[in-house]
């Protein structure tokens, strides 16, 4: 009998299909659902940590590795974004409100080698997923520490998470812990567990393997805020 995986778990699982008003249909992409609660998803549970000891490591293909704090990086200077996300278990909230530093204002803390392309983000949890170097420059990719104007809740990734607006959220990890700059792509947790590698909400990158346009429901009977 095949694993049951979550991807196949989604793939099955349906919900009404959702009118999108008109006006926002260039914003929300192909069988997501807008929604203004944020759910809450993860894998594991919730880390506890002492902030003391908490560090964010930088490494790969780097001329030196370089290990960072938490007040390293509350002393950089943070941009806020305003911003739509959208998860692969078929919500999209819009306009939220980040603030952090942007990534490749912190990558001029860094001296990535050439051949740095790709990133593995380190999340705890043993936590990690894959994005190219390229899709991290623009101007609202963020090493976010606030949402809405507040610190980020445990449950949505406090003290560190990443932003990355435009592909699928589970991009955007929680409690990130390392940074690490690859010359060739790896794929990271839930791309080895059949989602898609690169996660363009706007071309249904759900999963690997064929496209399945089939929504579900396992969102809305998620903890939310």
């Amino acid at each position: 009998m095949p694993k049951d995986t979550k991807a196949e778990r989604i793939k099955r699982m349906q919900i009404p299909a959702v009118d999108v008003p008109q006006e926002l249909a260039g914003r929300v992409p192909p069988g997501q659902a807008v929604t203004d609660r944020f759910p809450i998803l993860h894998e594991g549970e919730v880390p506890k940590y002492d902030m003391a000891a908490w560090t964010l490591h930088v490494f790969g293909e780097v001329v030196e590795e370089k290990t960072f704090s938490y007040d390293d990086i509350l002393a950089l200077p943070h941009t806020q974004i305003q911003c739509d996300i959208h998860c692969v278990t078929r919500w999209s909230k819009l306009d939220t409100v980040w603030e952090g530093v942007r990534f490749r204002d912190f990558l001029e803390l860094i001296d990535v080698k050439p051949e740095g392309k790709y990133v593995m983000i380190h999340a705890d949890n043993d936590y990690e997923t894959n994005v190219p170097l390229t899709d991290l420059m623009g101007d609202d990719i963020l090493l976010a520490t606030t949402f809405d104007g507040k610190p980020l809740t445990l449950k949505h990734g406090w003290p560190l998470r990443l932003v990355v607006p435009h592909l699928y959220f589970w991009k955007s990890a929680k409690w990130i812990r390392g940074i690490e700059f690859m010359a060739e792509d790896r794929e990271g947790f839930w791309e080895r567990n059949g989602f898609h590698n690169v996660a363009d909400p706007f071309q249904e990158q759900r999963f690997s393997g064929e496209a399945i346009p089939i929504p579900e429901d396992e969102w809305v009977r998620k903890e939310f805020d």
